[in-house]
């Protein structure tokens, strides 16, 4: 894996093109309006509330607590002075504003030859997707990057304009060759200092990580709507007999000398990765997050169908 810095293309001036043709980002809009939107747009008939719907909602009125109602939504001051369970109601907001916490860490430009797209790809499509069907239906949507440390917050606002900002600073964000292990704390914090207002949150990592980041994701879900998507490449979860490979670890720049031949070898590497699917799985279900996987040989809508679906069953 090579790393390099990329720079802003001319023509480019805060997100508006300056010249006579199209600038990367809006190649990049382009491209997955015709691949990836146009398709959404039939699979989900329109229906994006199913997806986006938020928690962006303002109170409406008190009533008795039912089976199978949320009990998130108790009014425990009411249910006292009444002696019965009472929950609060609410209306949905019409307009979401959406976070995106974004790890850009060298362990995301990682891609095995089958997939031929690295994580970074999938994140820049992924949150480009997002971000237009979002701003397209008057939303707005912010973003915080991470590096090496937290490197960049961008305010949230609505339009184009905004979504081509977005790409824009994606794709000329500089790709560290090495850093300090990742940290996901300090992202998670920054989120939660930068977004005021009750907002649907998209933490989009691979979650290698030092430990501690589960604490500061909990607090998240105490005033937002948290989304945990989580990338990955098959390659991570289990090594095809290859014969004698050296590992480098994208961030510390550790090598390592292992021979796929063994079987042994590639058992023990299979249950590290099935432990770690196990300890990420709980730590979602403990911090309250909305979990989902975004492999790099996945297709795009498929998988943002999938999400649909899934939420589209979750309690309101």
């Amino acid at each position: 894996m090579t790393a390099s810095t990329s720079t802003p293309e001319p023509g480019w001036a805060g997100g508006i093109a300056t010249g006579g043709g199209k600038t990367a980002a809006e190649r990049v809009l382009q491209r997955l309006d015709w691949t990836v939107i146009r398709r959404l747009d039939g699979l989900l008939q329109g229906d994006y509330r199913t997806l986006f719907r938020g928690q962006g909602v303002d109170f409406a009125d008190l009533r008795e607590y039912q089976y199978g109602d949320d009990v998130r939504h108790i009014d425990w001051n009411v249910t006292a002075r009444m002696d019965t369970p009472y929950i609060r109601e609410f209306l949905e907001d019409r307009e979401i504003t959406a976070w995106f916490l974004l790890d850009l860490s060298p362990s995301v430009d990682f891609g095995s030859v089958e997939s031929e797209r690295l994580k970074r790809s999938v994140l820049v499509d992924f949150v480009t997707t997002l971000a237009r069907l979002l701003t397209r239906h008057g939303n707005r949507v912010g973003a915080v990057f991470y590096g090496s440390a937290v490197e960049r917050t961008i305010p949230a606002r609505g339009g184009r304009v905004q979504v081509l900002r977005l790409i824009n600073d994606l794709t000329t964000h500089p790709r560290h060759a090495s850093a300090p292990f990742t940290d996901l704390a300090p992202l998670l914090a920054a989120g939660e200092k930068a977004i005021k207002g009750r907002s649907l949150v998209f933490v989009i990592s691979d979650f290698i990580s030092a430990p501690g980041w589960e604490r500061p994701l909990h607090r998240l879900t105490q005033h937002h709507e948290v989304v945990a998507v989580r990338l990955f490449d098959r390659r991570e979860i289990e090594l095809p007999d290859v014969g004698p490979l050296l590992m480098e670890d994208a961030e510390t720049g550790e090598q390592l000398y292992v021979d796929t031949h063994d079987p042994g070898f590639r058992r023990r590497y299979l249950q590290a990765a099935a432990a770690r699917e196990a300890a990420l799985r709980l730590a979602f279900t403990r911090s309250g997050v909305d979990a989902v996987s975004l492999a790099t040989d996945d297709d795009l809508v498929e998988a943002i169908v999938r999400m649909a679906r899934r939420r589209k069953k979750r309690p309101h």
